[in-house]
């Protein structure tokens, strides 16, 4: 049921989703190769990796060229012989009403989190093909399904995503490919916590008073972590899963965001 003695690139790979699947992934025996833009930092890619270093790859990847990421694809490869799962969990997040939205933030969320996803998929596909073999990942939002104020760009982009995978499982299909999306809740990442500590800054409350009113947004009045997206994805990219295709599945406690 595992995904070893497979190859896996893992996109925004050195934090959060990304970086909890890669660890998951590793442990089953897969090759792993993360991308980022911060992979360019030798220093933090050590510190982050900790021990893992030794069995996790981290190299530069900027989704948002078509350069980086044809070169990225074709070099994974060409060392380690295949490219047979692809998790896409890079990805941008700010907010703004539509009235008056900035330029940037929508292009940049499209380009990162819905052009960036079909970049890589478009590099990919062809080396599943090739064997018969393979299986994409998108890591998606349940704002994809639903929407919230201020938040149009990321939104649309997370919604885009599905689309997206619905014509990938069909041309993959009679390839041996499947494609899914995972669309968790509010998951404890790194950027949670960056919005914690800002909403810690603009109300005075404490860090525990923070996180509860987050994790209330769901029913089970937890907050998501990563190891849970972390956990499905690696079923989701092991042959048990190949009739899995052309489905979202929602990590989202009980809540409707």
């Amino acid at each position: 049921m595992t995904s070893g003695n497979k190859t896996a690139i893992i996109t925004g790979g050195l934090s959060g989703m990304g970086l909890a699947t890669a660890r998951r992934l590793a442990t089953d025996g897969t090759t792993v190769v993360v991308g980022a833009r911060s992979a360019s930092d030798r220093n933090r890619v050590r510190d982050v990796l900790g021990t893992d270093a030794n069995r996790i790859h981290a190299s530069v990847l900027d989704v948002r060229s078509r350069a980086s990421v044809d070169a990225f694809v074709a070099g994974v490869a060409e060392a380690h012989g295949s490219v047979d799962i692809l998790v896409n969990a890079a990805g941008v997040y700010d907010e703004a009403p539509v009235i008056n939205h900035s330029e940037r933030i929508w292009e940049d969320h499209i380009d990162t989190n819905l052009s960036g996803t079909f970049r890589m998929i478009r590099a990919a596909m062809p080396h599943m093909k090739h064997v018969g073999w393979g299986r994409i990942i998108n890591i998606a939002s349940v704002a994809a399904h639903n929407g919230m104020v201020n938040n149009a760009a990321y939104c649309a982009s997370k919604a885009g995503l599905l689309g997206l995978g619905r014509c990938v499982s069909l041309e993959g299909a009679p390839h041996g490919i499947t494609c899914v999306s995972i669309s968790p809740t509010w998951v404890e990442t790194e950027m949670l916590k960056r919005f914690i500590n800002a909403d810690m800054q603009s109300t005075g409350q404490s860090l525990e008073q923070v996180r509860a009113e987050y994790a209330k947004s769901n029913p089970q009045n937890q907050l998501v972590q990563p190891s849970e997206v972390a956990e499905l994805a690696a079923f989701l990219a092991s042959d048990a899963a190949r009739a899995l295709t052309m489905e979202d599945f929602q990590i989202n406690a009980g809540s409707l965001w």
